[in-house]
């Protein structure tokens, strides 16, 4: 409601002092006051403007004559405010029509947001590489990334979801390596292994690293490896790729615990079967994007230039990045950066190429995940076409902002006219990574120094096999949630518990991966995460089980539970009496019911931002709001009929926003706890 409010007074600010003052505002500040009773909205526009007229003409007006000029013409051209004032040196409050207000937001949706990239949105997240299980750090990527994409619908946009799957990288080929030359296994042996074929190759992976550090000279086994997979040669691309697939597999199920789907698969073997590299390649070097070195440490190369003021600030010719990117080793071989730009200029429909698709993975619900990895004889066609977005937004850590920015400069460069503002709306979606605190270190069983047990976080190395696979770590989340409920719950069946303690367990991590924002670097902790109290999901869904439970008993003791729009459309007069005269209670009333109007102003933010934690945030400071709100107003020992009827009104709205709120963040929550 808030949202598309705002927008309407700015606008009427603008055109008002256009008219009155001949001036253009580029942009108008319109603030929540600090306490409802000071207003619903208000604008401190009245000082940029004498600023501004000062500026231009030399006159000098006091902000509050402009301020009592401002609220005149906004009473002449806003509907739906009760009274417009003004107050203090120069701010203008304006407060709404109270009991309209309400009504109008409970009949209508959670939140109505204009799309704001004109096209489809391809959101590329997760993109674990396949040689192993996958991490902490993964989900807190995945978890990022699906909110995005979930905001972004909510706000109206069309969104892709890919998860890209880098299957010719060194790391596969590591696994091919350790399963050859550790092991001495054949495809046909490891295609007949069973078990967790990901947390398998999670302590595989880990031992080629220790293997490789005692004789370097096996590093040209990987070398080895890695051109038999790019050129699709012989048992060891066959057994990269099922290597690769397989564990994809396991990634998908890993996410799917956590209700993350996808809809396209690319393959990075494909971008170089498939000729996307070739035709990219073309086209910088027909846009002057890149040039080919002759002389010096990078003869033989094609090289994208940096902006001329990275150049000024590069490191020293000799430091393992320098301003300039190479896109094409001398070898003649393509590094990720350029793989990467050809893909993303598919991505936007810049090629006129497009991948082979299999279905790869169905989930429950019949959607499915389509690998663009296939062969052209087995290929199918899904049901839409991927691709051909008007902006991307990936998801990955801030580690990778040096290539991704020159990813951007690469689509940038080939871009025709009218593709321009989608790239330049096109984002990295750069976060920090996810570390733990030595007591959860300890509680899985992680052998500490003591200088480590010292330590604020502990930092995690799948290539040394240390980190929190994700399963471990829903698993025993998912372990204490349920001991809590079967302590708790002892009557429920069976199924019922687990399903709750699961609910809980996503709510757990989910939360504390995005209540921070993406930049933030931060230390996982178990008590942290699954506290009942304070800023935590497990607190949220609390909340929601308590307004749950208020319209259960309230219906066990024969109160009408009418729905909310009506009850309050049966009682306008009388709330718009309460709201205006009943001062304390109806402020309570109304700043609640404010905060929880204000969720749509949340959404706003976070997709102009791109940061989910304002949702998250914004659910806790609702959830808080509502339970001391509770504590003072008990609805089902209310006497009153009428203030009863309202308490489940504002009770209702409360609720549909809060649900709303964590539907974003992917957490769901159950009936009881």
């Amino acid at each position: 409601m808030f949202h598309p409010l705002r927008e309407s007074v700015r606008a009427a600010i603008k055109a008002a002092v256009a008219r009155q003052f001949g001036l253009a505002l580029p942009d108008v500040a319109v603030e929540f006051p600090p306490n409802v009773a000071l207003g619903d909205l208000a604008t401190p526009a009245a000082f940029e403007i004498a600023k501004r007229l000062k500026a231009a003409t030399g006159e000098k007006r006091p902000p509050r004559d402009i301020a009592l000029a401002l609220a005149e013409a906004l009473r002449a051209d806003l509907a739906g405010f009760d009274r417009i004032e003004v107050a203090g040196a120069g701010y203008v409050n304006l407060f709404l029509r109270r009991a309209e207000a309400l009504l109008a937001a409970l009949e209508a949706p959670a939140a109505t947001l204009a799309p704001r990239f004109g096209g489809k949105v391809v959101v590329e997240h997760t993109s674990v590489n396949p040689n192993k299980s996958a991490h902490i750090g993964h989900l807190r990527n995945a978890a990022l990334g699906d909110a995005l994409a979930r905001i972004l619908r909510a706000a109206g946009e069309t969104v892709e979801v890919h998860n890209y799957i880098d299957d010719t990288g060194a790391q596969v080929a590591d696994v091919v390596v350790g399963f050859v030359h550790i092991e001495g296994k054949s495809l046909t042996d490891i295609e007949a292994m069973t078990g967790k074929f990901d947390d398998y190759c999670w302590d595989l992976y880990a031992r080629v690293g220790a293997w490789y550090a005692e004789d370097e000279s096996r590093l040209r086994l990987r070398a080895d490896a890695l051109r038999a997979i790019e050129r699709r040669e012989g048992e060891l691309a066959a057994l990269a790729e099922h290597i690769a697939e397989r564990i994809a597999r396991c990634h998908l199920a890993t996410m799917e615990r956590l209700g993350i789907q996808y809809d396209a698969l690319p393959c990075e073997s494909a971008i170089l079967r498939l000729n996307f590299w070739a035709d990219a390649f073309e086209r910088l070097k027909a846009a002057g994007a890149i040039v080919y070195e002759t002389e010096g440490r990078r003869a033989g190369c094609w090289v994208m230039r940096a902006e001329p003021e990275a150049q000024e600030a590069a490191a020293p010719a000799d430091a393992e990045h320098d301003a300039d990117k190479i896109l094409v080793r001398s070898n003649g071989t393509v590094n990720y950066t350029g793989k990467d730009i050809a893909y993303h200029l598919w991505k936007l429909g810049l090629l006129d190429r497009d991948f082979h698709y299999r279905a790869f993975y169905r989930y429950p619900d019949g959607h499915i995940a389509w690998l663009g990895g296939a062969t052209a004889a087995e290929s199918a066609a899904p049901p839409a076409r991927f691709g051909r977005g008007a902006a991307y937004l990936n998801v990955i850590d801030a580690g990778q902002s040096y290539a991704q920015a020159f990813v951007k400069r690469g689509a940038l460069a080939v871009a025709p006219p009218d593709a321009q503002g989608g790239i330049a709306a096109s984002a990295h979606i750069a976060y920090e990574k996810v570390a733990l605190t030595p007591a959860s270190c300890l509680e899985l069983g992680f052998a500490l120094s003591e200088e480590d047990r010292r330590r604020p976080f502990v930092s995690m190395s799948g290539r040394k096999g240390l980190g929190v696979k994700a399963d471990d770590l829903l698993d025993r989340l998912e372990s204490k949630a349920l001991a809590h409920v079967q302590a708790h719950q002892p009557a429920l069946p069976e199924p019922e518990r687990r399903d709750i303690a699961h609910k809980v367990a996503v709510a757990a991590i989910r939360y504390f991966l995005l209540k921070f924002a993406r930049t933030t670097l931060i230390a996982f902790d178990f008590a942290d995460a699954m506290a009942e109290q304070g800023e935590t999901g497990v607190y949220l869904l609390y909340s929601l089980v308590r307004l749950a439970s208020i319209r259960r008993k309230l219906r066990e003791s024969g109160l009408d539970c009418p729905a909310p729009a009506v009850a309050l459309r049966e009682r306008l007069p009388q709330l718009e009496t309460w709201l205006r005269d009943d001062g304390q209670a109806a402020n309570e009333f109304w700043a609640l019911a404010v905060t929880a109007l204000r969720y749509d102003t949340a959404l706003a933010e976070a997709r102009e931002t791109l940061e989910p934690s304002v949702v998250a945030k914004y659910a806790f400071q609702l959830a808080q709001a509502f339970s001391a709100f509770y504590n003072r107003h008990n609805i089902r020992h209310e006497p009153n009929e009428v203030r009863r009827a309202f308490l489940m009104t504002l009770a209702s709205l409360v609720e549909s926003r809060l649900r709303a709120a964590l539907s974003v963040l992917g957490i769901e929550a159950p009936e009881r706890m």
